[in-house]
């Protein structure tokens, strides 16, 4: 395979970080454009990897960087905003793709990745997904002569993610019994390992140019099911208590206030639609997805210990972070 000069958006979080090590191993010339590169010295480890601070909303910015490349990754999403109206989803979805579509034009970038979601769509019921659909419109019609591959993963699971992590930390905290919010929506978690393998199969065309693939995993579940299997593996029994629409509406509301809102109106408004795939993408690239039960073991089943082992820390005065820093979710980007 033929040696990339790569610069990746978004490439700080979840995803970046697992994809951008992926991609320095095979070789590659990866620089990743971050708000605030102090925070994330730690990435300056891998080989070759070029850090630097950007205002990745600045398009004229982002066309000096993006000369020389040949592939540029927009990997930015958020999955909250800081009010309530949809301009925070939109600053990052919608303009953002803009402005990389502009500067990939302006630099004669060939390839450009953009990682979008399940479901998303101009008429979708939250603002995540529209916002989401309304980025995928503009690069189907304003990438002009960029060769580009949208890829909409379900929702995203492996070590240090937000989703499994979150309900295993929530789970911790809440008692006897966990209410949850639209227990029935139905979900195909993809492993994050395997959608990076996905955009690695995709950097330089090929069957994947002007392509949009759904990524799920082998598996469908409803979220009662997740939540479950979350409660097993970590060990942490519960009985999880599904609420009719609108008592979960009314959850949503009043967590849209707690710190890090873990979860959020829009959040419930996503879960009106079963995230799930009309068509596998991971096969038609080749790839055969990777069970969630198996891999969600691996990071989760050693959760219990790890929080006894922090008690026990507390108790004897000793510093905690280090253990509990194992288990907090990460953001996105």
């Amino acid at each position: 395979m033929r040696t990339l000069s790569i610069c990746i958006l978004g490439g700080t979080g979840f995803v970046g970080t697992r994809l951008v090590s992926r991609l320095i191993r095979e070789g590659h010339r990866v620089t990743v454009l971050t708000r605030n590169r102090e925070m994330h010295k730690h990435l300056l480890v891998l080989p070759g990897l070029s850090l630097l601070d950007c205002d990745v909303y600045d398009a004229g910015l982002l066309s000096e960087h993006f000369r020389g490349q040949d592939v540029v990754i927009n990997l930015v999403g958020i999955l909250n905003e800081r009010w309530f109206g949809g301009d925070g989803f939109r600053r990052a979805h919608v303009e953002l793709t803009r402005g990389a579509l502009q500067a990939c034009r302006s630099s004669n970038v060939a390839r450009f990745l953009q990682l979008s979601s399940l479901k998303a769509d101009v008429n979708a019921p939250s603002h995540y997904l529209r916002s989401k659909g309304e980025a995928e419109r503009l690069i189907r019609e304003q990438a002009g002569e960029v060769n580009w591959t949208i890829f909409k993963p379900s929702v995203m699971f492996g070590p240090g993610d937000s989703f499994l992590n979150r309900f295993a930390t929530l789970l911790a905290h809440i008692p006897l019994v966990f209410p949850l919010a639209r227990p029935q929506a139905r979900m195909q978690p993809v492993f994050v390992d395997d959608v990076i393998e996905a955009m690695v199969r995709s950097l330089h065309g090929g069957t994947g140019s002007r392509q949009t693939f759904e990524l799920g995993g082998p598996h469908q579940y409803t979220l009662r099911q997740i939540v479950e299997l979350v409660a097993q593996l970590s060990g942490h029994r519960r009985w999880i208590m599904g609420l009719p629409d609108f008592l979960g509406r009314l959850q949503a509301f009043f967590m849209n206030f707690v710190p890090g809102r873990p979860f959020s109106s829009d959040n419930f408004k996503s879960l009106t639609i079963d995230s799930v795939c009309g068509e596998q993408g991971l096969a038609a690239l080749g790839l055969t997805a990777q069970a969630m039960p198996g891999v969600a073991r691996t990071y989760l089943g050693s959760f219990e210990d790890n929080a006894r082992l922090s008690e026990c820390r507390e108790q004897s005065g000793r510093e905690s972070s280090r253990i509990s820093s194992q288990t907090t979710a990460s953001r996105m980007y």
